[in-house]
């Protein structure tokens, strides 16, 4: 299943301001059920995430190996990281629809996309749910999908 990411409309300014440094700043990725507005949500303060426990802490998880990257022979930049997931334990985690990736780093913790999966999820306990980014990475300088 391809699943898209869509920006925060905002993000790309605060990208281009240096307020979100792809390169530099931690991020994090959280779980919510609540639908979202790419238009006015800039925060993570705006999001409001599943109930904490059985796996899941308020705040998310954080992503690592995280890389944007060089432009390739496509001439596309692409940001990245390495799987991450999350893990049911004494009960299920969720429902979530949609995943939000935001910078722990900057300012209030300003989001930066979400994958939809269009419709509600919910991790049965003891068992994972984790995102593999693709070949384009967790975004590229357009759209990425997960694989």
């Amino acid at each position: 299943m391809a699943v898209e990411f869509d920006h925060f409309y905002k993000a790309i300014g605060h990208q281009g301001a240096g307020r979100i440094n792809l390169e530099t700043d931690t991020f994090k990725a959280v779980l919510t059920n609540t639908a979202l507005n790419l238009a006015t949500n800039e925060v993570l303060a705006d999001i409001t995430q599943i109930a904490n426990g059985n796996g899941y802490a308020t705040g998310g998880v954080t992503l690592t190996s995280v890389v944007w990257s060089d432009p390739t022979a496509d001439g596309k930049w692409r940001f990245t990281s390495a799987q991450f997931k999350w893990i049911a334990s004494g009960g299920a985690i969720g429902p979530f629809r949609y995943i939000v990736i935001y910078s722990d780093t900057s300012a209030s913790d300003k989001v930066v996309g979400r994958f939809d999966f269009g419709s509600a999820i919910t991790i049965p306990d003891g068992s994972e749910f984790g995102i593999t980014p693709g070949t384009d990475g967790i975004f590229r300088t357009g759209k990425g999908t997960l694989v």
